[in-house]
């Protein structure tokens, strides 16, 4: 057990960036702020590579995509994450984290640091899956609805 002084949870804000097709996938874009963080064109232009380069061939790797997810671009008190998520098999969420910490050039290896989110990163996913229930599965899918539902609120 850690001795370390646990994070006070201090409220995240949340908006909406807009929405990306790459590649098969169509993606709902999320910038999640530590007080006083913003989100640059680099960390974008990151978060896009990211799909690209890492998401797209794990997303056929896996196969049975339902083409729709979100992304997650947080800059948060110790480092930067970004988390890609899609959907397959109309009910199973995938994802691809990157986080580097601030203090280093090199990000983390995932595969030896198990991270799945942070508390406040789960809150964004949880609200997303609460959204894929209620627009994708049901007798008649609407990815409509799905991709245009998005949330711009604090976590609190």
């Amino acid at each position: 057990m850690t001795t370390k002084t646990i994070d006070v949870y201090h409220p995240r804000t949340v908006s909406h960036l807009g929405q990306w097709e790459i590649g098969d996938l169509k993606l709902k874009i999320y910038g999640l702020l530590a007080g006083g963080a913003t989100i640059d064109g680099p960390m974008v232009l990151l978060a896009q590579s990211i799909v690209r380069q890492d998401v797209l061939q794990r997303v056929r790797d896996e196969g049975d995509s339902n083409g729709m997810g979100f992304v997650i671009i947080h800059p948060g008190t110790l480092g930067l994450s970004i988390s890609v998520h899609w959907w397959i098999q109309g009910s199973v969420l995938c994802q691809h984290n990157y986080l580097r910490l601030y203090s280093s050039s090199e990000p983390m290896d995932a595969a030896r640091r198990p991270v799945i989110a942070c508390v406040w990163e789960l809150a964004l996913i949880n609200a997303e899956q609460e959204t894929w229930r209620k627009t994708m599965m049901k007798s008649a899918p609407d990815p409509s609805a799905y991709m245009g539902e998005h949330f711009a609120l604090e976590t609190v």
